[in-house]
């Protein structure tokens, strides 16, 4: 009966052996502090961290409670191999997975210890959640292109937010040659919490959207150009040198990165500003 109503005692149940979240800590904390639970049980519950070793790799499983999300799986550069064990040693401890940079193999192989994974073609990104993807958060993030293709960028940045729990409204070929397409939008622009705008050539797009609005901007360059578009430096440099207020800037073709800096953005707000 005592460790029914141990708050601890529940921690360990509820977990299976799951990582802990900041919350869980928090708890065990204070149940220690309350003489609750003892320093061995802490010490148990605390001894999964910072890291797993599996020699070619380090699974930070601590930064889930650190930093609101488990660690992201980069499988570029990564056999297939790899990413399959690294992904099933994730599961093992965490409720939502996500792997940027992924290709069909990878896939199939992830596919072999974890059947319920999704696989996002054109953003190339694999996802899987224990429970259903609704948004955890109010608010929604709006994400923008220049054209068609520089979708699979913005897809990226889409399927980070939609596993990390915010919603997305999707603004898709709104380029700077067609203005009117653009202005036709404001309505979605000036409701978003977050805008990511996301273009290629010469990247006006971000500097025109924060002329417009009062959300953050980040801006994301690709890659898609013709040659003096230099793979992505001529949108990068003219993305860094926008001459409007409110603008950020990741690196070429990193959805990715600006879908997590929009999350801690939206997650900010929904928290009042508290961790």
């Amino acid at each position: 009966q005592y460790f029914a109503k141990c708050s601890t005692w529940n921690i360990l149940v509820k977990r299976g052996g799951r990582a802990l979240d900041r919350s869980d800590i928090r708890q065990l904390l204070e149940d220690l502090k309350a003489v609750r639970t003892d320093i061995d049980t802490a010490v148990d519950l605390l001894s999964g961290m910072p890291y797993e070793e599996l020699g070619y790799a380090k699974i930070d499983h601590h930064r889930a409670a650190r930093q609101g999300f488990p660690e992201v799986v980069y499988c570029q550069g990564k056999t297939p191999e790899q990413v399959q064990q690294i992904v099933s040693r994730l599961f093992a401890r965490h409720d939502r997975i996500l792997a940027t940079r992924a290709d069909a193999r990878t896939f199939a192989a992830v596919q072999e210890v974890l059947p319920e994974a999704r696989y996002h073609k054109l953003a190339r990104a694999i996802t899987f959640s224990k429970d259903p993807l609704e948004p955890m958060y109010p608010g929604y993030v709006a994400i923008l292109t220049g054209g068609t293709s520089d979708l699979p960028v913005a897809e990226e940045a889409a399927v980070t937010l939609a596993i990390m729990g915010h919603a997305v409204e999707r603004v898709y070929d709104v380029g700077v040659a067609g203005i009117q397409r653009l202005l036709a939008q404001q309505g979605i622009i000036n409701g978003a919490h977050v805008v990511i705008a996301v273009a290629g050539m010469e990247g006006a797009l971000p500097s025109v959207v924060a002329g417009l609005t009062d959300r953050p901007v980040i801006a994301v360059p690709t890659s898609r150009g013709y040659g003096a578009n230099f793979a992505g430096l001529a949108p990068l440099l003219a993305m860094l040198n926008s001459c409007a207020s409110g603008v950020s800037v990741v690196n070429i073709d990193n959805g990715f990165g600006a879908g997590y800096m929009a999350a801690t953005i939206n997650r900010l707000i929904a928290s009042g500003g508290s961790r």
